[in-house]
């Protein structure tokens, strides 16, 4: 079986039959899922931080560090998966992460804001999330598999679930 694993802000798109991609440990950063059942695609991306124009050279060499950049690039490369095909006819959703694992500075909610960010840009592509497994204080790795875009979600401590 292949398993690509992502780091933060990497991000991926497989229609290899029993492929699986996969990232590990995400905490305020959170992890967009996209599956297309018709064409057999999964895609991820690793979102750190909701806004590039913080910093433009960086989102020019590794556009899935931001929100805005990642949803528009993993949207780009599901096309070339999909024989060309674009807009998001036929995809579904998921999201995971964006916790607050900082709690202290509540004000400083980065997971907050990065699943907001995430939420806007989905939007502006006419998308919502099917389900969100998002907040709280744990971290979460995660894992889509190709074959039938079954997402599992583990947590240290804690029973896996299916999102």
């Amino acid at each position: 079986m292949k398993v690509t694993v992502l780091g933060v802000g990497e991000m991926g798109v497989d229609d290899t039959p029993g492929a699986v991609i996969k990232t590990f440990a995400l905490g305020s950063c959170v992890a967009v899922m996209v599956y297309d059942l018709k064409h057999k695609v999964a895609g991820m991306v690793h979102v750190a931080l909701p806004d590039s124009s913080i910093k433009p050279d960086r989102a020019a060499t590794l556009p899935g560090y931001f929100a805005d950049t990642g949803v528009k690039t993993l949207f780009r490369l599901f096309s070339g998966f999909r024989g060309g095909m674009t807009g998001t006819r036929g995809l579904t959703v998921r999201l995971a992460g964006g916790a607050n694992i900082m709690a202290t500075h509540a004000g400083f909610n980065i997971g907050k804001r990065n699943t907001e960010a995430v939420l806007a840009h989905l939007g502006a592509f006419g998308l919502t999330p099917m389900s969100m497994q998002v907040g709280g204080s744990i971290g979460r790795t995660v894992s889509i598999e190709v074959d039938t875009g079954r997402i599992v979600l583990s947590s240290p401590g804690r029973t896996d679930s299916v999102i």
